[in-house]
């Protein structure tokens, strides 16, 4: 599957209306990277709208985003929206927008966490919001149980997302969902292309799941079901395996999305892993690998440093990463290229 964006939204009306280029009157987009984007979010938001001009503009952008001549069509900001004829403003460019999912982080378990971990959370929670927003609203990003201590320490306008103070079945009931997507690594099912056309998924609000907190997001699983919602418990797993794949929040949401727009699940997690997380994985992998040599008179286990390269298809490892993991698991390294087939230290 793949899921309109609020870009394609914003491009097809246009185009519908006879606009294949625009020009803007606004100094917003001088350093944006999707022009074209940024308008629609822009428009969506009412700071400006789409018109037409008496002359074109100097400078215009294709459709695509590329540079063109200048347009007679332009984004003006609203305090110039009375001077024109608008071609499309907020109320007409919501009226198309399809009904996108909403990606809940449920702050159930916010008071089990630190205030070092809070600050994570709401940085993670930021940073969920910026890759939203690079394909819906940022709307669609919701936080449920969202107390006075979190709408304090969180750096960003909530009227951006969706902060909801009550709890997430409650959420879920005003909006008429009633089944989830719970994404939750000790699930049994895999998350797979037919989970991706719920209304909602949920995704823990837990950080550094240690402690008190392990295991916690299975509990939000069981309060939504006593409050009658169906949950779909699924995991996001890299080659048939959780190890390795990212905890983050916002990099969860990041693969979540990229499989929206049809990446295959391993792709897309190979997209947000971090070196830290392809060292987890491949603490599991080496020893499956491992072979017998005999250095110095004594019995070794080893790996080839061959096996890089295969890794290097589908975890984000370096080779000084290979090196130190194998080292910590105590298994020699064995270079099958070097001049006499050589033991790396």
């Amino acid at each position: 599957m793949s899921m309109k964006t609020l870009r394609d939204v914003f491009v097809e009306t246009l185009r519908e209306r006879g606009v294949e280029s625009l020009g803007t009157l606004s100094k917003r987009f001088r350093k944006s990277k999707d022009r074209i984007r940024d308008m629609a979010l822009a428009v969506f938001y009412d700071l400006g709208a789409i018109a037409e001009l008496p002359e074109p503009t100097n400078v215009a952008w294709d459709l695509g985003g590329r540079v063109t001549e200048g347009s007679k069509y332009a984004y003006v900001p609203s305090c110039m929206v009375p001077r024109f004829r608008i071609i499309l403003d907020s109320d007409g460019l919501r009226a198309r927008l399809p009904k996108w999912p909403y990606f809940i982080v449920d702050l159930m378990h916010w008071d089990k966490h630190t205030q070092t971990e809070k600050g994570k959370l709401c940085l993670q929670i930021v940073q969920a919001y910026s890759l939203v927003k690079s394909r819906f609203t940022g709307k669609e990003l919701a936080v449920t149980w969202a107390n006075a201590e979190f709408r304090d320490m969180i750096y960003m306008p909530l009227d951006r997302i969706t902060a909801y103070p009550g709890p997430t079945s409650e959420f879920l009931r005003e909006k008429g969902i009633d089944e989830v997507v719970l994404l939750d690594p000790w699930a049994e099912e895999t998350l797979s292309e037919s989970d991706l056309n719920l209304g909602a998924f949920i995704i823990g609000g837990i950080v550094d799941t240690s402690g008190s907190k392990r295991k916690t997001t299975p509990r939000i699983g069981e309060v939504l079901e006593e409050a009658g919602i169906t949950v779909r418990r699924r995991k996001i797993t890299l080659r048939g395996d959780v190890m390795g794949v990212p905890d983050r929040i916002n990099r969860i949401i990041g693969i979540l999305l990229r499989m929206m727009e049809g990446v295959p699940m391993d792709e897309a997690v190979y997209e947000f892993q971090e070196p830290r997380h392809a060292k987890w994985r491949l603490r599991r992998e080496l020893p499956k690998r491992a072979f017998y040599v005999n250095v110095n008179g004594e019995r070794r286990k080893a790996v080839s440093l061959s096996l890089l390269k295969e890794y290097e298809g589908w975890l984000k490892i370096r080779k000084k990463d290979f090196l130190k993991v194998a080292r910590e698991m105590g298994l020699v390294v064995i270079d099958p290229e070097g001049d006499t087939g050589n033991i790396l230290k």
